[in-house]
C-alpha cells in the first residue's frame, strides 16, 4: 500500500526542469548491475546500489519533485533491504525502481510539453530506448515530440508499457516460482507508467495483492488475480488501441490553421494500427529476452577468454536473469531446471574457463530446439565435474611430469648426446601440459583471492589461448624431430642401422678366437 501511494504521488506531481540524462543512465544501470551482481556477490551489489544512490542524489535536483525524489529514495532503501533476502527479493525491488525511474523521466517530459518547452533530441531518443520502441515507433515520437503533441508522445508511450504490463502478466502462473514472481514484479514496474491513463480497471494495489498472495503461497487467491489482472491488461490494451485526434486543439486557434491540422491525421493513422496489437509486442519481448541471454553469454565467454572471470560471472547472472523473462515454449522445456541449475553453478565456479561458457551457449541452442540434447548435456556435466578447483589439479601433473625426465637422465647419463635429444623430445612434449598445471593453478588462487594480476594467468594456457593450438603444433613437431634424431643415433650406435655388416662381424670374429683358446 505504501508503495502505491508513493507510485500515486510520483505520477501526480513532476518537475519541468532539464533531467541530468547522464545521471539517469547511471542510476538504471547500476540497479540493472546489482540485480545481476547479487546471485554471485551482495558486497558487489551493495556496491552497485551505492553507486544508484550517488547517481540519485545528483539526478534529484534536476526533477525539481520531492514526492519524485523520495519515491526514488524509498525504492532504493527497499532494494538495500532485499539484500538479506534472496537474489529474487533483489531483482524484484529493482524491476520497481526502475519502473519508478522510467516514470519519473516520462513525466517531466510530459510536463515539459505540456509547458510549450519540448524536449531534447537526447532525452526523447532515451525515452524510447526504456520503452523498448522500436526504429519506426521511435521516429514518430520523435515527430511527435518534436511538434508538441504531448498526447500523442504520452498515448505512444502508454501504448508500449500496456503491451508490457500485457506480456508480463501473460508469463506470470499461480504458481510460487521465482519466473512467476519477477513476472509480476516486471508488470507492476511498467504498470507505474501507464497507471495515469486511467484506462481499464487495473490498479495499482491489485499488484501489491497478488505478489502478496504469491509469497504466502496462496494459490486460489492468486489464480483469480491473475485472472483480474489479465482481465485488466486487455482492457487497458483495447482502450489505448486508438491514438488521439489531432483536431482537439483546433477551437482555439485561428481559422487558417484548421487545414493545417485536418490533413495531419490521415498521414499518421495507417501506420498506427499496424504497430497496435498487443501479442505482436508482446511475442518480441520474449525473444527479446533470449537475445538478452545469449548477448550475456557471449560477453561471459569474451571475459573468461580475457581472463575476467568476475566480469564473466556478472554477465552469467544477466543471462539467467534474462532467461527466467524468456517465453513459455523454453521455460517449460525438458531440461530447462536443469540447465538453470548449470548456469547458477557455473556462476559460483572459480576459475571459469571460456569451455564452460561454451557448453552454456549450446546447451540454450538445444533448448530452443525443444530439449537439451544428450552431447550438451554430457558437455555440461564435463565442465561442470572438471572445472574450477578440480581442474586447478593439473599442478599436481605439473609437478609430476620433470619426474620421468629425471630418471631417463639418471639411468643414461647426460653425456650421450641422443640420450639428450630423447630427453628434450619428452620435456617439449610434456611443457603444455606443465604450463597448463601451473598456469591453471595460479588463475584459480587469483580468482579466490581476488587479486586481478593472477586471475589473468589462464588466458596465457596453451588449452585456452588462441595461439595455443600451434604452439603445441610446433611444439610436437620439435619433439619428433628430436625424437627421432635421437632414436636413430641410438639405433646406429647400436648397429641397428648404418654400419650393420662391420658390426655383426666383429662378434663372430670373438666367438671363433675364444673357442680356439
Amino acid at each position: 500500500m505504501r508503495r502505491a501511494v508513493l507510485l500515486a504521488a510520483l505520477l501526480g506531481m513532476g518537475g519541468a526542469s532539464a533531467q541530468d540524462l547522464a545521471a539517469y543512465r547511471e542510476l538504471v544501470g547500476s540497479l540493472d548491475a546489482a540485480a545481476a551482481a547479487r546471485p554471485q556477490s551482495a558486497e558487489r551489489a551493495l556496491a552497485q546500489l551505492d553507486r544508484a544512490g550517488a547517481a540519485l542524489n545528483r539526478l534529484a535536483p534536476t526533477l525539481g519533485n520531492p514526492p519524485m525524489v523520495e519515491g526514488l529514495e524509498g525504492a532504493l532503501g527497499q532494494a538495500r533491504a532485499a539484500l538479506a533476502r534472496t537474489p529474487a527479493d533483489l531483482q524484484a525491488q529493482v524491476l520497481l525502481a526502475r519502473g519508478l525511474a522510467r516514470g519519473a523521466l516520462y513525466t517531466q517530459t510530459l510536463n515539459g510539453l505540456g509547458e510549450g518547452t519540448p524536449p531534447g533530441a537526447a532525452q526523447v531518443r532515451l525515452l524510447g530506448q526504456e520503452f523498448g520502441l522500436s526504429a519506426a515507433a521511435s521516429q514518430a515520437l520523435r515527430s511527435d515530440a518534436g511538434a508538441g503533441r504531448a498526447e500523442r508522445v504520452a498515448w505512444r508511450l502508454q501504448r508500449a508499457a500496456a503491451a508490457k504490463v500485457r506480456a508480463a502478466l501473460n508469463e506470470a502462473r499461480p504458481e510460487r516460482t521465482t519466473a512467476s514472481y519477477l513476472a509480476l514484479a516486471r508488470a507492476a514496474g511498467w504498470f507505474t507508467t501507464v497507471q495515469e491513463a486511467g484506462a481499464g480497471s487495473l490498479r495499482a494495489g491489485q499488484f501489491t495483492e497478488a505478489l502478496t498472495q504469491l509469497t504466502a503461497g496462496d494459490r486460489a487467491g492468486l489464480t483469480a488475480s491473475l485472472a483480474a489482472l489479465r482481465q485488466g491488461g486487455t482492457e487497458l490494451t483495447q482502450a489505448l488501441a486508438t491514438p488521439p485526434a489531432l483536431t482537439a486543439p483546433a477551437p482555439s486557434t485561428p481559422e487558417p490553421s484548421d487545414p493545417a491540422s485536418t490533413p495531419a491525421p490521415t498521414p499518421t493513422e495507417p501506420p498506427v494500427p499496424a504497430e497496435s496489437p498487443a501479442p505482436a509486442t508482446a511475442a518480441p519481448s520474449s525473444v527479446d529476452a533470449v537475445g538478452r541471454a545469449y548477448a550475456a553469454l557471449g560477453r561471459a565467454l569474451s571475459a573468461s577468454g580475457h581472463g575476467d572471470p568476475v566480469t564473466a560471472r556478472e554477465e552469467l547472472a544477466r543471462a539467467r536473469t534474462a532467461l527466467e523473462a524468456a517465453p513459455e515454449a523454453l521455460r517449460t522445456a525438458p531440461n530447462f531446471e536443469v540447465y538453470l541449475a548449470d548456469l547458477g553453478a557455473a556462476q559460483e565456479r572459480r576459475g571459469l574457463r571460456p569451455d564452460s561458457v561454451q557448453a552454456l551457449i549450446s546447451g540454450l541452442a538445444g533448448l530452443e530446439r525443444g530439449s537439451l540434447p544428450a552431447v550438451d548435456r554430457a558437455s555440461l556435466s564435463a565442465t561442470g565435474t572438471f572445472g574450477g578447483g578440480l581442474r586447478a589439479g593439473l599442478l599436481l601433473l605439473a609437478l609430476l611430469a620433470p619426474v620421468p625426465l629425471y630418471l631417463l637422465n639418471l639411468a643414461f647419463g647426460g653425456r650421450n648426446p641422443f640420450w639428450r635429444a630423447i630427453t628434450a623430445a619428452l620435456a617439449l612434449l610434456l611443457l603444455p601440459t606443465f604450463v597448463e598445471g601451473v598456469l591453471g593453478a595460479v588463475g584459480w588462487l587469483g580468482d579466490l583471492i581476488g587479486v586481478a594480476a593472477l586471475r589473468a594467468a589462464p588466458a596465457y594456457s596453451p588449452w585456452s589461448s588462441p595461439f595455443g593450438l600451434p604452439l603445441r603444433a610446433l611444439l610436437t613437431a620439435a619433439a619428433l624431430g628430436l625424437a627421432t634424431y635421437g632414436f636413430r643415433g641410438l639405433c646406429v650406435q647400436f648397429g641397428l642401422l648404418g654400419g650393420r655388416r662391420e658390426a655383426t662381424l666383429a662378434p663372430a670374429q670373438t666367438v671363433e678366437w675364444e673357442e680356439a683358446l
